[in-house]
This record gives C-alpha cells, sequence and structure tokens, in this order.
C-alpha cells in the first residue's frame, strides 16, 4: 500500500527515486521560507519523515497524527523528542556505521591541523606574511610517539585509536563507561588502547579528544574542572557533540590555563554565531561540522536512511533503529 512519505532535507535522485516508486513523496524542506507552508501542510497527512539536522520536537509532532516513522539521515539523534517518539510508538531510525571511517579521518586531520598550526601558517603564506623562515614563535608540535586520551571508546574513537596507535605510533588511552572487550571488537588495538579513569587520562595525554554522544549526564560534561586537569600544554579535539563542552570554560582554559590549542568540529549552537569568540580565537581552529561531509559517505547515509524507511512502511524490521525508542 503506498503511503504518504515527507521528506525534509533533500536526498541524493537515486534515493529519491527508489522512495517515489513504492509511495508518494513530497519534498518540502522547512529551512526554506518558500517550502515551509508545504512541509507544514504535508505534516498532516504523513506516514513517514526522511531527512537530518532540523528540529522534530513535541509540537511538530502533534501536527503529524498519522506519523508511524521517522528515518533520520544521522547516527546522532539529538533533535528528535525521544520521550513523546516513545509515547506514540513512533520508530526513530538512523544511520551509524556507514560513517565511523570518514569521521575519524576528520577528527585526525583536525588534530593534526591544530597540533602543526596547519591552518595559521597556511593563512601567513596567503596573506603574503611568509616573508624568512619561520621562528620558534610559529613552530608547531609532533604528534608521532604522543599520547592520545580518547573521552568515548565506541566505533568512531576506535578507528580513530586505529589510526593514532598503527600509524602514528601513539599510546592510546580511552575512558567510557565500561571497558571495551578489545578481543572481540577491536583486536589489532589490544594492548594498545588501554581502559583508564578519567581524572588519569586527562592528567596523561598530550591530546585529548572527545567523542562523546550527547544525553543528560554528558551535556556540560568537560568543563572548567575537565580543562584544569589536563595535562599543562595539551591539545583538546571535539568531534563529538557540541553541548557536551561548557565553551566558556574552554575559551577561559586558552586565554587563562595551560591548554595549548583546541580543535572543534562540533558546537553548542550550530552555525557558530557570529559573535562567538570561537570564530577567531588564535588557538581555535574551526570547522563547520563536515565531519561525514564526503560525496562517498552522504551518499551512504541516505542509501541507509532509504533503507530503513522503505523496511519500516512494508512492516519489516529495518537494519538500523534508534534503541531508545524501541
Amino acid at each position: 500500500m503506498r503511503q504518504q512519505v515527507l521528506v525534509f532535507r533533500e536526498l541524493p535522485s537515486d534515493q529519491l527515486a527508489r522512495l517515489q516508486a513504492a509511495h508518494e513523496v513530497t519534498v518540502a524542506n522547512p529551512r526554506k521560507p518558500e517550502q515551509l507552508p508545504a512541509f507544514r501542510a504535508a505534516l498532516a497527512t504523513a506516514d513517514a519523515l526522511i531527512g537530518s539536522s532540523y528540529p522534530v520536537d513535541e509540537a511538530l509532532l502533534a501536527s503529524a497524527p498519522r506519523l508511524k516513522v521517522i528515518s533520520s539521515v544521522s547516527v546522532g539523534v539529538d533533535n528528535y523528542a525521544l520521550p513523546a517518539l516513545a509515547a506514540r510508538g513512533i520508530m526513530l531510525c538512523h544511520t551509524p556505521g556507514v560513517l565511523d571511517e570518514t569521521v575519524a579521518d576528520t577528527v585526525f586531520a583536525l588534530l593534526m591541523a591544530t597540533s602543526r598550526r596547519v591552518v595559521e601558517l597556511s593563512n601567513l603564506v596567503r596573506e603574503g606574511r611568509w616573508t624568512k623562515n619561520i621562528g620558534e614563535e610559529l613552530f608547531g608540535f609532533d604528534v608521532h610517539g604522543k599520547t592520545l586520551g580518547l573521552l568515548g571508546f565506541g566505533r568512531i574513537g576506535q578507528a580513530i585509536a586505529r589510526r593514532a596507535a598503527l600509524g602514528f605510533g601513539m599510546p592510546v588511552l580511552y575512558h567510557a563507561r565500561r571497558p571495551v572487550d578489545l578481543a572481540a571488537q577491536a583486536p589489532e588495538l589490544q594492548g594498545r588502547a588501554i581502559h583508564t579513569p578519567m581524572n588519569d587520562l586527562l592528567a596523561r595525554a598530550d591530546i585529548v579528544v572527545a567523542m562523546l554522544p550527547l544525553s543528560s549526564s554528558t551535556r556540560g560534561m568537560i568543563n572548567a574542572e575537565v580543562f584544569a586537569a589536563m595535562k599543562p600544554g595539551a591539545i583538546f579535539i571535539n568531534g563529538g557533540r557540541g553541548a557536551t563542552v561548557q565553551e566558556d570554560a574552554l575559551l577561559h582554559a586558552l586565554d587563562h590555563g595551560s591548554l595549548r590549542a583546541a580543535g572543534l568540529d562540533v558546537f553548542a549552537t550550530e552555525p557558530l554565531p557570529s559573535d562567538s569568540p570561537l570564530r577567531t580565537h588564535p588557538k581555535v581552529t574551526p570547522l563547520p561540522h563536515i565531519g561525514s561531509a564526503t560525496f562517498e559517505t552522504r551518499h551512504a547515509m541516505a542509501e541507509l536512511a532509504t533503507s530503513n524507511l522503505l523496511q519500516a512502511l512494508a512492516g519489516e524490521r529495518p537494519a538500523a533503529v534508534f534503541a531508545s525508542t524501541t
């Protein structure tokens, strides 16, 4: 039976065609003012939503009385009112797995760029300020052999650890709620990645990478106490969720503490407000949340999200249902 599908962020043409072959499809991106009325109208009869990066809150859900399934083209589910979905029995699907290696690439690129001051020194050349060999005031710091500390050790954290330990000879410490069974999940990291109490990790790591999901327990978790506990001269990287970091505390650690630099792909508010000091801070290397932003990975995410939706509407169990709503 053909059902009503509302696409609220554009899909690749081949994935849109898969949906159109099986169901009645409305494409309306609510971020575009001219499409917002069509989006609101389509909610009234929508059996399913597919898209990403738009808040699906209780008010929106109240406008979609027939809604049965949402397929998010993302791993994170921060934009969804999970209790309301659970109360109505609305299935929420997402796209884990397909972006792990790409995000790990991005995080490691940010780690390298921050450590070696790549953006700052590239701008030196672009702006015509490179008139002689650079002096010590512009030197960066080695990455190989340094100790990496990972806060969070899921699939992406493990992919970062492989790059660090196997490619750069870096001892890896990780902090998670419980030790990971490396023999089963990542045998190549046995003896190379060590489960470590958080304070010990912070005191020992030269580079601290946060890959934390956002939850009530992690929101604002990386605070002034955490930054103060970091090894003097440490570098901080965030590739997880922006709201896990208290950004005022980060700025204070950069300006008045011993934190050497920060590399950030995520922020508490995105896009980053124009008046945020993080935009232009000389010790910050910011990116516009590009962790999975490659042609290959974004297509793979859209393909999995489309498959999830088609399976759900066919009464089948999708490949990737977010556990909290089941």
